[in-house]
């Protein structure tokens, strides 16, 4: 296939820049500790500093790959996939969900919502960042809402966007991994005194599983 084929099919949405594919526990959030398969996409330019996954940023490293090898694979391991990346929005998430739920398979996204929301999902955690605020209606059909503690202003930041927020979204704060023995007692501080929101901790890097 010839290189302006594949880009059109990647505009299309019908081959996404796939970074790994895995099967694994859901480390976070209200689905923390069940078995999932993740679909990591390439491609990111909201460029949080202390990202843990700074290879996904550049989309052009990762192979573009029809949806259907991605969705054959999936359907494989788990009746519950999630798509992350890189920012999985950053490409038109349509034609990807609608085959993962032709399979009747649990599709749920990890974004920051840095790019308005495509795909039918059954779960959204949105994921806000400070760089490239969220668009559009994503406030309204977040499931959770996921905000990463990397100082004491991150409370702030948290506040104003759980206000944005639908009113049966789950709130969480986590600490940034790096920061976490001096963040978490912030958090635990936090949560007491607002307990609106919930603590979520990355329990796989603890489990020392992807």
């Amino acid at each position: 296939m010839v290189k302006n084929e594949v880009l059109a099919l990647v505009d299309k949405g019908e081959m996404l820049p796939l970074m790994e594919e895995f099967y694994t526990i859901q480390g976070e959030g209200f689905h923390k500790g069940t078995a999932a398969y993740f679909i990591r996409v390439g491609g990111c330019d909201v460029g949080c500093h202390w990202c843990d996954v700074k290879e996904s940023w550049n989309a052009e490293t990762h192979p573009p790959t029809h949806i259907s090898a991605i969705v054959d694979n999936a359907a494989k391991y788990s009746d519950t996939i999630v798509v992350t990346g890189g920012e999985p929005l950053t490409w038109d998430m349509n034609p990807l969900t609608a085959a993962l739920k032709d399979k009747n398979l649990q599709v749920h996204i990890e974004t920051s919502g840095a790019y308005p929301l495509t795909g039918h999902w059954d779960w959204i955690c949105l994921s806000p960042k400070k760089n490239k605020l969220p668009e559009g209606i994503i406030y309204d059909k977040a499931h959770e809402l996921k905000m990463i503690i990397f100082n004491k202003h991150d409370f702030i930041f948290a506040e104003e966007q759980a206000a944005k927020v639908n009113g049966n979204c789950i709130l969480y704060l986590q600490p940034e991994w790096s920061v976490r023995d001096k963040m978490v007692p912030l958090i635990v501080d936090y949560v007491m005194k607002n307990p609106k929101w919930k603590v979520s901790l990355q329990t796989h890097k603890y489990l020392n599983i992807p």
